[in-house]
């Protein structure tokens, strides 16, 4: 399994029956992150690249700060798995929060002398460790436990690349990642259509499922999403991995509309997922709420604050007024694509007796699809 922990701070784990040669393993190379293989008992080959930084829940992302400086967030990845499961993508591979315990859990069973040579007991007496790096490894950047205890995130560990290759794709919508450039999308408004002249998006659902990941990452305004993945081996007929959504949930007093240009500029989304945000945004089955009661099933649990729940409100509210002035223009036939014409859909298992028993009835009685339970729904859709 994965783990981005902090205290709050980014420490990235993978957690694995055995610990590879190496400690090589699908999320070992990527930014942002400090990242550790886990086995049995043991530690292995810690591969950093983060920042030992603070923030707690209620602190928001300075403003100041640019969407590739802002902090990883181990709160942001476990609710970002519960807002998927609720949005009924199944993309994100399952997390939930843990406090470990830094001493017995870390420093006093790995068996990589590196890593244990950076342990240290800072001044106000707790213990920290900042693991080796090419930068950001260092006294000044270390995580820190109080006194050594710190949060994390453990998500599931996927496939070994040797099972299940995985291939890299630049996003098309991706940011220039830089102070002063701007990216072709941001200055080119009819940016989209040579993008749905581009393989693999002039065939498929690849599009589609961008246009997903578009909403996803606005509801939890993360601007970070340069890239994605997807399996090999299903080529153009697979679905999109939401890896990586550790710099969500930076801000609730903002909403950064920019996330949404994909959306405004290609004016298409799956029937699934129009109607899902339909139900959402019923005072019934209102999206706040069911991550509210979602997130309490979680350790870690407050996830997010009060501010962070309505914020996705409000969002999902700007996404439903793009559609809705995109079927205004071009016409719902050409904007909302009818992924559910092909067979009956296997509706989310709820607890009978439930009031999302009673919402799935109304729904199913009404034509529409069940909605999501108060914690994450059973089934899983591609």
């Amino acid at each position: 399994m994965t783990v981005t922990m902090a205290s709050m701070s980014p420490l990235s784990w993978i957690i694995v029956p055995m610990c590879p040669h190496h400690g090589q393993g699908p999320f070992a190379s990527e930014a942002g992150h400090r990242r550790y293989v886990i086995g049995p008992g043991n530690i292995c080959n810690p591969s950093c690249n983060a920042r030992g930084v603070v923030q707690t829940r209620e602190q928001e992302t300075p403003p100041d700060f640019f969407y590739f400086s802002d902090f990883e967030r181990h709160n942001a990845e476990i609710a970002a798995y519960h807002l998927d499961r609720i949005l009924d993508f199944r993309r994100v591979p399952p997390v939930a929060g843990r406090l470990v315990n830094m001493t017995k859990e870390i420093r006093d069973v790995t068996r990589d002398k590196k890593l244990w040579r950076t342990f240290f007991i800072s001044p106000a007496n707790n213990v920290c460790f900042y693991g080796e790096c090419s930068y950001y490894c260092s006294t000044e950047h270390a995580l820190c436990g109080k006194p050594d205890q710190i949060e994390g995130s453990l998500a599931a560990f996927l496939p070994d690349l040797a099972l299940a290759k995985r291939k890299t794709w630049r996003n098309p919508w991706r940011r220039s990642y830089h102070k002063r450039k701007k990216a072709e999308w941001e200055v080119d408004p009819d940016y989209c259509e040579e993008v749905k002249q581009t393989p693999p998006y002039d065939s498929g659902t690849r599009l589609l499922d961008i246009m997903d990941m578009t909403i996803f990452d606005f509801l939890m305004g993360n601007m970070d999403r340069h890239h994605y993945e997807t399996f090999e081996k299903f080529g153009n007929e697979t679905f999109i991995i939401h890896l990586d959504n550790g710099r969500g949930f930076g801000k609730h007093s903002h909403d950064e509309v920019s996330i949404l240009v994909p959306l405004s500029q290609c004016c298409r989304v799956k029937k699934s997922t129009h109607l899902r945000l339909q139900l959402l945004a019923k005072e019934e089955f209102k999206l706040s709420t069911l991550m509210e009661e979602s997130l309490q099933q979680d350790r870690l649990a407050p996830i997010l604050i009060r501010p962070h729940l309505e914020a996705m409100d409000r969002r999902l509210r700007l996404v439903l007024q793009v559609i809705s002035d995109c079927v205004e223009k071009d016409g719902y036939s050409s904007v909302v694509e009818d992924d559910l014409s092909e067979g009956p859909r296997t509706a989310a298992v709820v607890a009978p007796g439930s009031a999302a028993a009673a919402g799935a009835a109304a729904a199913a009685g009404a034509g529409g699809v069940a909605p999501p339970p108060p914690g994450p729904p059973a089934t899983h859709r591609r």
